[in-house]
């Protein structure tokens, strides 16, 4: 099974629902984590609300340090904004980054976290699947 690290600054809210998202869409296939190179206290109340919306299970989502996964054997990074991408850290073995900004809905309504909901699962679900060989349609 392949492990992606889907990184942002405060991970609480594009990359938690980028790890929520793949964990349910692709499970069994790929296995996601989510850290931040500056994480916040706790999950936006507006990502998880948009992932409930959705179906998507929200256990367990707690922003991380990048720190605390740096010794995961991670075959691919994802950076969902800028300021992580200019931050991301090395790893100790060398490992594939993709940068796929997305909007930060942060202070806005429960509708903005939706839309970016969807806008990552419509283009991170396939590229993974694209990455990875797997077959599109499977578990989504």
């Amino acid at each position: 099974m392949k492990t992606v690290l889907i990184l942002c600054t405060g991970n609480s809210c594009r990359s938690q629902m980028g790890e929520a998202l793949v964990n349910h869409d692709l499970a069994g296939l790929v296995r996601a984590l989510s850290a931040g190179t500056r994480p916040q206290p706790k999950v936006a109340d507006g990502a998880i609300a948009a992932l409930q919306s959705a179906g998507i299970s929200t256990e367990g989502l707690i922003p991380k340090d990048v720190e605390a996964v740096m010794n995961e054997d991670i075959d691919l990074v994802v950076t969902v904004c800028d300021n992580a991408r200019e931050a991301c850290p090395v790893f100790p073995r060398a490992v594939p980054k993709l940068h796929m900004p997305f909007h930060d809905p942060h202070g806005e309504p429960l509708e903005s976290f939706e839309r970016v909901r969807d806008e990552i699962r419509a283009q991170l679900i396939p590229e993974l699947q694209e990455r990875f060989g797997i077959a599109s349609g499977v578990n989504t």
